[in-house]
């Protein structure tokens, strides 16, 4: 099956794009090619030359998760950072980025530290806000949808159209959703990144990046960049993430069944103030009733759920945005678009939900004091 057969359902295009039996033995499972380099039979005259360039394990992963984006080109890198940073280097000084003002804590800090001292310019507005403008001159349009952390939901099908009608790129982080909830290429982005170490691997145990296009000359340019800066995979943290791929579907669908219920039942408590949920995938948001020491508390508290950054694994994670994944974004910008000392981030597992519940209601009880 090629990564083109987007016919097939998101299952079966996870087990199987890209991934055919290996020719030489038949392993139904792609191998771990673990090789710098390959025999050339003639010299220049072969598809494989080193593996900074090539690797035949990083390819099946490229095509598989290209397959369940709906796209035609898959590059994978070391990190979600080194694919972001990686697609900023498309753009030029002088050139206009409109971002959404929710956005991942490292996101913000390389856009506004590292790429801005390189004459990019950057204005951080609400993407999710339907009367929002995209502004002659603006070169790239990047959002979040859900945005992390308040997991505010984009029209992206809109928001594509206006950028076209200015000449603009749209990249959308499509981490938090992923391709089982939404394919932003099929609603007319121009591109799609995500963190492979979140839901795409989904066991925490591989950093991963991607982005995904079907501009061919987009393309070319990424896999130009993609061999000469270096910041690829290795192809063992590529075949883990291949083997937590055939689950993805079935992970999501219970990811969503607890986060749903969960949710729920915090919007029926008296000590929460806003739950944000968008209906969808395992991530959910809340405030707290309380200062940053009750939130602290919270926190602490928890068994079930680890207190630890990140998301997107089998296992339950809690963590305070404010003083850890966000705490790059200055204070005052946090205040201002609603990132509160009190706002807790919770990254719902595939856990029983019983037990979930029971080890967040003792942490209500701690937070109490």
């Amino acid at each position: 099956m090629s990564h083109r057969d987007d016919h097939r359902g998101i299952s079966t295009r996870a087990i199987h794009a890209g991934q055919p039996a290996e020719p030489v033995t038949g392993a139904v499972m792609t191998p771990v090619f673990q090789t710098s380099t390959y025999a050339q039979p003639h010299p220049g005259d072969w598809p494989w030359e080193y593996s900074r360039t090539h690797n035949p394990t990083r390819t099946a992963l490229q095509d598989c998760i290209a397959a369940l984006e709906g796209g035609r080109h898959g590059l994978c890198f070391s990190s979600g950072m080194a694919a972001i940073d990686t697609m900023l280097r498309t753009l030029r000084p002088g050139d206009r980025v409109l971002c959404g003002d929710d956005v991942y804590g490292g996101t913000y800090r390389l856009f506004t530290k590292v790429c801005a001292e390189f004459g990019i310019h950057f204005d951080f507005v609400d993407l999710s806000d339907p009367d929002v403008v995209v502004p002659e001159g603006t070169t790239l349009v990047w959002t979040e949808s859900p945005t992390n952390p308040l997991l505010k939901t984009t029209d992206l099908a809109a928001l594509c159209e206006k950028a076209a009608a200015v000449g603009a790129m749209v990249v959308v982080d499509n981490t938090f959703a992923t391709p089982v909830y939404q394919q932003p290429l099929s609603l007319g982005a121009t591109a799609v990144v995500h963190s492979t170490t979140k839901y795409l691997n989904g066991h925490s145990d591989v950093v991963g990046g991607v982005i995904v296009t079907s501009d061919d000359d987009l393309a070319a340019r990424l896999a130009f960049l993609q061999n000469s800066v270096g910041a690829v995979p290795g192809p063992w943290d590529c075949f883990l993430t291949l083997r937590g791929l055939k689950t993805l579907k079935v992970r999501m669908d219970r990811h969503t069944d607890n986060a749903r219920a969960l949710a729920a039942w915090l919007k029926a408590r008296d000590d929460v103030a806003t739950v944000r949920y968008p209906g969808f995938s395992g991530m959910v948001s809340f405030d707290l009733v309380g200062d940053l020491a009750a939130a602290t508390r919270f926190v602490e508290a928890t068994r079930v759920f680890t207190l630890a950054e990140s998301l997107g694994g089998v296992e339950s994670l809690i963590e305070l945005p404010a003083i850890m994944t966000h705490a790059s974004v200055p204070p005052e910008i946090r205040a201002e678009i609603g990132i509160a000392d009190g706002l807790i981030r919770l990254s719902v597992g595939i856990e029983d939900l019983a037990d979930l519940q029971a080890d967040l209601e003792a942490a209500f009880a701690a937070a109490r004091g």
